[in-house]
């Protein structure tokens, strides 16, 4: 595919310094990775061995390095954090194959490559580059200049999120804020924090919308069936609702929704666990939280302020279904433990059976992912309002047991059989309080279901984890999640589906 056919983003801007152009240079240089190349073009003079210089020194983490022109000798390398850096210049490249005497490709192999006047070399260099072209733009201002930006192959998703970020930020007043990379999450998600000169602290959060995937059943992807957020509207809109009933969400400060961009409330960093585990008091809150959360009338339909409705899809039979099967499609691989479509048919029809009355009782709002990596503590504010809840934007109208279950049974952290039974009292408690026709025996009897659906579910997900997206971290969780499996199916309501699990598993009990 020729240049001028192959799939760009462009993007112009002006800036009116050189130091406004080295800043540029500088922030640029978070796009690059090992394997790609950049292009500098443009005038004689314009900048485009400052430009080289300022990305050289941030790549390599230097700010005083040198990094001359390499006009004469064709071909600089520099080394540094972690990262390999070519600086080339053909404008003296009598062609291409003077490369060669160059041993360009081995000086290149997994490096980062700036090259000047290579308008005419395109083909030495890899497809993920990104274009930089700089002119004069201001016969007053001698320093100003206007920058055409082209990002080809994986540049050009990277260029795209980089300009509407920058654009946000500059909208939003937050232009002028230090950024700092803040852990991910299991999922693609990405997080930074921004902090301003004055001391104002927020939230990057980067969550382009995902792809929706093949049809899987029904003409559906995974992510339909399974009803996961595809895109940041939810977390928008269940922000907006979870502080309408006094609980604690981060507020949405700015967005860009086509983006997936959102700048949010920094609600700190203190958690509901230590290294001795489980704070029992917080937990004992997140579980106060939650059965306040469960007897209030909760709407449908949420309006977004300034962004119309967004409706809560409902936990049903498919969804639950669908995420058991991540047992059989990745659990059991990693086990070596395959199973015929007879007993995967089997496997589906106990679990249907076992979760429909969950899935038909009255729903209320699931946050999903309700345990200790997604809650904060927050000391300055009062009663249910101190726990800060990060993670709801796959909230589903289903049965409240199940978030009691994702925290009595938190997959990252042990939580004792006594603390488990000290939330599922207090959170009967409460909600007994709010309303005296609470069944508390149906209620366990659901937590048991649907904790044990829960735990099937995060094998799965960890597996998959490992296997298809190279995060095997999540592995040493696996005996704490098997150990709350075999738990929750002592449960009479499962005796069919430990049965199952006795006959096609037999280590997860062996192994015990």
């Amino acid at each position: 595919m020729s240049d001028e056919s192959a799939p760009k983003a462009v993007w112009r801007l002006d800036v009116a310094s050189e130091t406004e152009t080295i800043e540029l240079a500088q922030e640029i240089s978070t796009l690059v990775r090992s394997g790609d190349a950049v292009m500098l073009s443009g005038d004689l003079g314009a900048g485009k061995t400052t430009f080289a210089r300022a990305m050289i020194r941030a790549l390599v983490e230097d700010p005083k390095l040198e990094a001359p022109s390499p006009t004469f000798t064709l071909m600089q390398i520099y080394e540094g954090a972690g990262k390999r850096v070519v600086h080339a210049d053909f404008y003296r490249l009598g062609n291409t194959a003077e490369l060669a005497g160059l041993g360009w490709e081995e000086e290149t192999d997994n490096a980062i490559v700036l090259v000047e006047w290579a308008e005419g070399a395109r083909e030495a260099l890899s497809p993920d580059r990104l274009e930089v072209r700089l002119s004069f733009v201001d016969g007053d201002n001698r320093e100003a200049r206007r920058l055409t930006i082209s990002g080809y192959g994986r540049f050009v998703s990277r260029l795209a999120s980089f300009k509407a970020i920058r654009e946000l930020l500059r909208q939003s007043g937050w232009a002028g804020a230090s950024r700092s990379f803040l852990q991910g999450d299991a999922s693609t998600r990405a997080y930074e924090r921004l902090e301003q000169p004055d001391g104002r602290r927020a939230i990057l959060m980067i969550s382009p919308a995902r792809p929706d995937g093949p049809p899987i059943r029904y003409g559906k992807s995974y992510s339909a069936i399974a009803r996961l957020a595809e895109n940041v509207v939810p977390f928008v809109a269940l922000s907006q609702a979870l502080r309408g009933v006094g609980l604690s969400a981060p507020k949405v400060y700015a967005k860009d929704l086509d983006a997936g961009l959102l700048i949010i409330e920094d609600l700190g960093g203190e958690g509901v666990v230590d290294d001795n585990g489980p704070i029992v008091e917080r937990y004992l809150e997140a579980a106060g939280a939650l059965a306040f959360l469960h007897a209030q009338r909760l709407p449908d339909v949420i309006a977004i302020e300034g962004n119309g409705d967004y409706r809560i899809p409902p936990y049903d039979l498919d969804a639950l279904l669908i995420e058991v099967e991540l047992l059989v499609d990745w659990y059991l691989p990693r086990l070596k433990a395959p199973i015929s479509s007879g007993a995967r048919a089997i496997f589906l029809n106990i679990w249907r059976q076992a979760l429909v009355e969950a899935a038909s009782a009255p729903p209320t709002w699931i946050l999903r992912d309700y345990h200790s990596p997604n809650l904060l503590w927050l000391a300055q504010r009062n009663g249910r309002a101190r726990i800060g809840i990060l993670d709801f934007q796959d909230c589903v109208l289903g049965h409240p047991a199940y978030d009691v279950a994702s925290l009595g049974q938190d997959a990252r952290v042990d939580v004792p059989d006594d603390l488990e039974l000290k939330l599922l009292a207090s959170y009967a408690k409460l909600r007994r309080e709010a309303d005296s026709a609470f069944d508390m025996a149906a209620f366990a009897k659901a937590y048991a279901i649907l904790a044990a659906q829960r735990a099937t579910k995060i094998l799965g997900i960890f597996a998959r984890l490992d296997q298809r997206d190279g995060k095997p971290q999540y592995l040493a969780h696996l005996p704490r999640v098997e150990s709350y499996l075999r738990k929750s199916l002592r449960h009479p309501a499962l005796a069919d589906v430990k049965a199952w699990y006795e006959a096609n598993i037999p280590g997860l009990f062996r192994d015990a």
